[in-house]
């Protein structure tokens, strides 16, 4: 077991463009001093220029099934040389009648090095791996489709 724990931190300041709300920036301070300066969405009056709750969560199953992907790879002796994906997390009205994360899509582009080059069926069995043991993905009730083609 271990713990994770995370600090936000926000204070009432007026919304820039709306004078009859307030902001909703505020910051998320994680380990190592990082910061990341936060919002709702731009749809719930956020700060575009902000990361929202909400990317936050879909870069957070991508980067779990990332990481599960490069251990997964890295023990049957394949040398991935670089890694990038680009979620897409949709919100919509999920089957409790409220707004939620519904489906999560995963778009890896994998570039392998050294001598030993998977075939398909090697990085589709690793992909699996990594989604069946992916924490983050295991926690939530989103569905998490991977498009590598």
């Amino acid at each position: 077991m271990s713990v994770h724990k995370a600090n936000i931190n926000w204070q009432r300041h007026p919304h820039s463009s709306d004078s009859n709300t307030y902001s909703r920036n505020h910051l998320v301070k994680l380990n190592g001093d990082q910061q990341i300066k936060a919002s709702a969405s731009e749809e719930f009056k956020g700060d575009p220029n902000c990361a929202d709750p909400e990317q936050m969560f879909v870069s957070a199953v991508s980067s779990c099934h990332m990481l599960f992907f490069l251990a997964v790879a890295d023990f049957q002796g394949l040398s991935v040389e670089s890694y990038e994906d680009n979620p897409e997390g949709y919100l919509e009205k999920g089957p409790k009648g409220g707004m939620e994360i519904t489906r999560i899509i995963l778009f890896p582009r994998v570039i392998f090095g050294g001598d030993k080059k998977p075939d398909q069926e090697t990085i589709s069995k690793i992909h699996e791996k990594a989604h069946k043991s992916c924490f983050i993905r295991n926690s939530i009730t989103s569905s998490v489709e991977i498009n590598y083609s």
